[in-house]
Order: structure tokens, then C-alpha cells, then sequence
């Protein structure tokens, strides 16, 4: 059966309300991990993030937080080397995972990432739903329908977000969202519905923040 995939709206009133006061309060670095064993309990309900490097990842943690410098943006590939937690009050961790793809880095330090990265998605309990980064100039790019796979076999549900959806023309806006939809039909995991984000102008900031605060 055919999936279909929307473009998700604003969000009702009292979701928005309920992701802005979530992420009104307090937020704070938990840990950086480098193996399972290191992980914080898993006391809670937990979102991360994964998308190729410089996909903009760092930067829409912070417009999500409001906090221009929780997470570290680079312009040096693959500088995120760990699973990065940060609580968002007593009630959710947010999850950075290390991007994937190019990286300035040994073969074996990729490897060992990929090894963590597999073994987290697999093995987190209370691991929600995966916030699968694509960038809007370029669409599904091929690095990314590794981790997309992995996805579906660890079983985790993926939400795509399109990031930098500002620095393209609506043209070609309307044909990479295409190319995405079109992509995700193969996986299984994939949530209908994309979020398209800019951590620029703020556009799908608050129904990022809803989606978060109501998961369950």
C-alpha cells in the first residue's frame, strides 16, 4: 500500500503552547557519551536527532531552544563525535547523535561511531521517534538512505525535517519535498508527515516543539 506523506501544519493551540513552555524552561547539557554503557538512565521520554554533517543540525537545536550556543555549530564536518543528551525539564531528553557521512576523521573513529549509533538505535527503550535531518537544497541523498534503513530494522519511527528551507527557491523547494515523499515510500519507519524548518526565519520551529512536547 501506497504511504502518503504530508507536509505538516501549524500546530493546534494548545500543543504549541504545551512545546513552547516545554522549551521555555530549563535545558541543559546532560552528557556527551561514547559508548552504551555511558548512557543516562533511561527515566524518560527521548527524541534525537541524526542527519549528515553540516546538514544544520546544531543550528536548529538552537532555534528550538533559543539558545544560540546549547549545541555547537562547526563548519568542520563530522566534529560531533559523541551522543550528545540535553534535558529538557524532568520530562524529555533531546538527543544529538553524531552526523553522518563526510567527516575529517580516521576510518576507525567513523567506524566507531557507526558501531555506537547502530547500538543506540537499536537498544534505547525509551527512544520515541528518530528527527531524520535532510537538507532542502539537496533532498534524499544516498548517505542517507543508510541510516533510513537502519531505522527500519532497529523498528525506531523517523520524522523527515527538511532543514535550510530558506536558502532555496520555491521551485525548487516544491521538488526536493517531492523527491523526499517519493524516497520515503521504501521505508517502513518513516512517519507521514515531513516538517519543513529554517532555523533562519523560524519557519517550523513551533510545530517541531509541539511534536516533541506530545509525544507520549
Amino acid at each position: 500500500m501506497t504511504m502518503v506523506f504530508t507536509l505538516a501544519g501549524a500546530p493546534e493551540e494548545q500543543a504549541r503552547e504545551t512545546g513552547r513552555l516545554l522549551f521555555a524552561g530549563p535545558v541543559d547539557f546532560v552528557k556527551g557519551v561514547t559508548t552504551m554503557a555511558a548512557l543516562p538512565p533511561a527515566d524518560r521520554v527521548e527524541v534525537c536527532f541524526a542527519g549528515r554533517s553540516n546538514v544544520g543540525k546544531s543550528s536548529l537545536i538552537n532555534a528550538l531552544t533559543g539558545r544560540k550556543s546549547l549545541a555547537r555549530a562547526s563548519n568542520t564536518p563530522g566534529r560531533t563525535q559523541e551522543i550528545n543528551y540535553f534535558a529538557l525539564g524532568e520530562s524529555r531528553y533531546l538527543v544529538d547523535l553524531p552526523g553522518y557521512g563526510f567527516a575529517e576523521a580516521p576510518v576507525a573513529v567513523v567506524r566507531k561511531w557507526q558501531e555506537l549509533l547502530r547500538a543506540y538505535l537499536a537498544g534505547r527503550q525509551t527512544l520515541r521517534r528518530a528527527f531524520v535531518l535532510i537538507d532542502t537544497r539537496h533532498g534524499i541523498k544516498q548517505v542517507d538512505d543508510e541510516i533510513l534503513g537502519l531505522l527500519d530494522k532497529s523498528a525506531v519511527t523517523f520524522q523527515v525535517v527538511m532543514t535550510k528551507a530558506d536558502k532555496v527557491n520555491q521551485a525548487t523547494r516544491e521538488a526536493n519535498i517531492a523527491q523526499v515523499m517519493a524516497a520515503l515510500q521504501k521505508h517502513p519507519a518513516a512517519y507521514p508527515e515531513i516538517i519543513v524548518t529554517s532555523s533562519e526565519k523560524g519557519e517550523g520551529v513551533e510545530t517541531l516543539r509541539a511534536v516533541i512536547a506530545t509525544l507520549e
